[in-house]
């Protein structure tokens, strides 16, 4: 199995803390964070990978996605080994939860995969664990 899931995580690592319960490494999915603090080296990417990332904003969905993402996306050469994203945000944003994910999406011309709440539930990890390791087993690259 070839495939990545590149993740971003604000300092709260909640998107962090669900990525490490997701254990894709022993499902044979490579796991790369973006870094935290604009002053490292920036992240680069040169195989087919799914990104996590949280909603920032709150609530404000033209502040969703957050600048290091878009950092890391501006790169051309990151963004063109996307191949989808999954998003985490509140449902207190009402129609702004989760709005990273979408707007990814969108400009990105990859499909939004799954959204979660916060943390994620053991659900969630679940079908997100299930759903990378199937995507990345029997997607063509």
């Amino acid at each position: 199995m070839t495939g990545t899931v590149v993740y971003f995580s604000s300092a709260s690592r909640n998107t962090e803390r669900f990525v490490e319960q997701c254990d894709f490494p022993s499902h044979g999915v490579d796991v790369r964070r973006i870094p935290l603090v604009p002053a490292h080296d920036p992240l680069h990417v040169d195989a087919p990978y799914i990104l996590i990332v949280p909603t920032y904003g709150g609530g404000d969905a033209r502040k969703a996605v957050p600048p290091q993402v878009k950092r890391f996306l501006n790169d051309q050469v990151n963004r063109s080994w996307i191949r989808g994203v999954i998003a985490s945000g509140n449902t207190n944003f009402g129609e702004a939860y989760a709005a990273a994910g979408p707007i990814i999406a969108a400009k990105c011309h990859v499909p939004l995969m799954y959204r979660f709440e916060l943390m994620g539930t053991a659900r969630d990890v679940a079908t997100v664990t299930d759903g990378v390791t199937r995507f990345f087993s029997s997607a063509p690259q």
